[in-house]
């Protein structure tokens, strides 16, 4: 399916004598033709989009004002050198019956610059005309591919949320789709990716299997999850009547986010390599963390990373399951990597990117339902202690230590006895107890989760 994409991209450079890349509608990178220009100064868009094979959101943004998700004919972008973009650019729509599936870029490196690209009653060069055919059979290939992917998202979804007695007869329709789909072999070691939080504005929201090793991928909306299953945010449903369910005690707090799962194939049940590369991938996506026009907020055109240098991982979080080579396990393996992600986003030492079994304590704090914070920390919690809380979150990390504590937190040892003294006054615990210093310590990480 790549090659043919390849072949498509290279008829559309010879038609028009211009290096062409095609993008998917996320500015995903799927092909590129070779720049054979003997202008020295490279376009750092294009750069960056061919070596770490996507753009940034700010670029997403800034090249979509110009109406691209809107155009059904050839559009013409200037240049903009502040915004890196060195070169005028062509872009053509890559539709399929009435759906933008895609973009191919022409740069223009001076001999386009009169090419008619039709419109207003005035038609396309002919070698326009033939491109956007070209565009269209790419489009007609990027459908069926879409397709495909969300019919595996549907089933790797079905399985995910089964209650245990459907997980068999879902786990087999899922194996069926991946075989049928010549990606997978049964007994392969496999793994799941979570993504927190996952921007689900758009109607299709999980991305194109076309990582090396992504299997499928699908959204799963805040909340859901089947009765006494993990819910979407990686909570566990209670049953009715149970402690936390609702019926007798005060509703739990609404902090489930929208996430996303992605399916690896693993080379062994340990080698994990695979999904932390399909995890980078995913958080420098414009749906990760935020939604696009969130993310286009944070910077201009140029954010991102310079030409050949890593885009910043999205504001999200990633979390890695144990490898398994049972469908019937993935279930488990997805509120690992959940537990993964949850801990990722509340401790800036996991992330952006862990894995269930590097998760120390959160691997227990994670499985505990949502409640509202012990009262014991609760005076810590306020705005005005917040300086107090991290003085005694960070204390217990260093197990007492307080010469370690103090150069940690850059400051005297007086300073931190007077902080710790006032921990103790708040909270009515003694910090040379033990029990008193694992309640606190446990209390202060599960408020972040």
């Amino acid at each position: 399916m790549r090659g043919d994409y390849q072949q498509l991209v290279d008829e559309i450079s010879a038609a028009l004598g211009a290096p062409a890349t095609l993008e998917d509608r996320d500015f995903g990178l799927i092909a590129f033709g070779a720049h054979e220009s003997d202008d020295e100064v490279m376009d750092p868009v294009r750069t960056r989009s061919i070596l770490q094979r996507r753009s940034s959101a700010a670029v997403r943004a800034w090249f979509e004002a110009f109406g691209i998700a809107r155009a059904k004919t050839a559009l013409r972008i200037p240049p903009d050198p502040a915004a890196g973009v060195f070169k005028g650019r062509i872009c053509l729509p890559v539709r399929h019956r009435g759906i933008v599936h895609g973009y191919v870029w022409l740069l223009d490196d001076g001999h386009l610059t009169d090419l008619e690209l039709g419109g207003r009653g005035t038609p396309p060069d002919p070698r326009i005309a033939q491109a956007m055919e070209t565009a269209s059979r790419i489009g007609a290939l990027l459908a069926d591919e879409a397709r495909a992917g969300s019919e595996l998202g549907d089933l790797l979804r079905e399985l995910l949320d089964a209650p245990a007695a459907g997980r068999p007869a879902a786990a087999a329709a899922l194996r069926d789709a991946l075989r049928d789909s010549l990606r997978f072999t049964p007994g392969v070691p496999l793994t799941l990716v979570a993504v927190l939080p996952w921007d689900t504005s758009d109607t299709d929201t999980a991305p194109l299997p076309g990582l090396p090793g992504l299997l499928a991928a699908c959204a799963l909306p805040a909340g859901g999850g089947p009765e006494g299953g993990p819910a979407a945010d990686g909570t566990q449903a209670a049953p009715p009547g149970s402690p936390g369910s609702g019926a007798t005690d005060p509703p739990r707090p609404a902090a489930a986010v929208p996430s996303l799962a992605a399916l690896v194939r693993l080379r062994s049940p340990g080698a994990l390599a695979p999904a932390h590369a399909v995890a980078e991938h995913l958080l420098r996506s414009p749906r990760a963390g935020a939604s696009p026009a969130e993310a286009a907020t944070r910077g201009g055109p140029a954010a991102g990373g310079g030409a050949g240098q890593p885009a910043p991982l999205g504001p999200g979080a990633a979390g890695i399951g144990a490898g398994t080579s049972e469908l019937t396990a993935l279930p488990a393996t997805w509120r690992e990597a959940l537990d993964a992600a949850r801990a990722a986003l509340a401790e800036p030492r996991l992330g952006p990117i862990t894995q269930w079994d590097a998760i120390g304590a959160y691997r227990m704090l994670t499985t505990l339902p949502k409640t509202a914070p012990d009262p014991v920390i609760g005076p810590l919690l306020t705005p005005a202690h917040a300086e107090l809380a991290r003085t005694a979150e960070v204390f217990l990390d260093c197990a007492g230590q307080a010469s370690r504590t103090a150069q940690v937190l850059g400051i005297h040892r007086q300073t931190l006895y007077y902080r710790l003294g006032r921990v103790e006054k708040l909270t009515g615990l003694d910090l040379g107890d033990g029990e008193h210093r694992l309640l606190l310590h446990m209390a202060l990480k599960a408020a972040r989760l």
